[in-house]
């Protein structure tokens, strides 16, 4: 391939809502999709680089952007974002790979597999198959969303959500999975909990998973 081709481009329909004025929202999609992620990450990563570009940050399918608008207005930012989104993001290294032991004995374990029709030890093993994928890093400090969750864990979240969940508690809902790094109020179904600390206030990032790093569960007995 000759060195003086023009990078690839691929047809990616972005749109772009305003939040207020000096911050965009570029959704690249709405479905949980890993490459639609990577997307994402990519052209987050792209924006920081630019002087007008305050903070760009990565969701699942989209990129919130905090731009100055002294230097550049929605139109000229919203062109430059669909300018970038067209172009294929670089080859995704694989994200480091934690394994993380779970106690299987949360509190909603028995009525979660009586939902979706398993056994408690099919609900374990169903949960412990995948390699899953941190999307981003939100919600309180150091929590991921990990998903795809298989599709035959897939539960809505709890009616009423709970006003305390202790930290270490892992969770499922939706299509995604969890482990609660702090003590904060949650409507996820809890399924167990693990020991390793996800919030590290002395480092940084102050988060053990990043955006992009996979994620293995396996069982433990205490």
């Amino acid at each position: 391939m000759s060195a003086h081709m023009p990078p690839q481009r691929s047809t990616v329909k972005v749109r772009i809502h305003p939040l207020g004025d000096a911050a965009v929202l570029a959704e690249l999609g709405t479905r949980l999709d890993t490459a639609l992620n990577t997307r994402a990450i990519a052209l987050a990563a792209a924006l920081k680089r630019r002087r007008d570009v305050r903070q760009a940050v990565a969701g699942h399918a989209s990129v919130t952007v905090q731009f100055d608008p002294d230097q550049v207005t929605h139109e000229a930012l919203a062109a430059a974002i669909r300018r970038l989104a067209t172009k294929r993001p670089p080859m995704e290294e694989p994200g480091r790979l934690h394994r993380i032991p779970v106690v299987y004995d949360g509190p909603d374990l028995e009525a979660a597999a009586a939902e979706l029709g398993l056994s408690p030890q099919q609900l374990i093993e169903h949960h412990g198959r995948p390699i899953y994928r941190a999307f981003l890093i939100g919600f309180v400090p150091g929590w991921a969303y990990l998903g795809p969750l298989p599709d035959e864990l897939v539960l809505p979240r709890r009616p009423v959500p709970r006003t305390q969940v202790a930290a270490g508690s892992v969770a499922i809902a939706g299509h995604q999975t969890g482990i609660y790094p702090l003590v904060s109020p949650g409507g996820w179904h809890l399924i167990g909990r693990s020991s390793v600390r996800l919030f590290l206030p002395d480092s940084d990032p102050p988060s053990l998973f990043r955006a992009g790093d996979r994620v293995k569960f396996f069982p433990i007995h205490e």
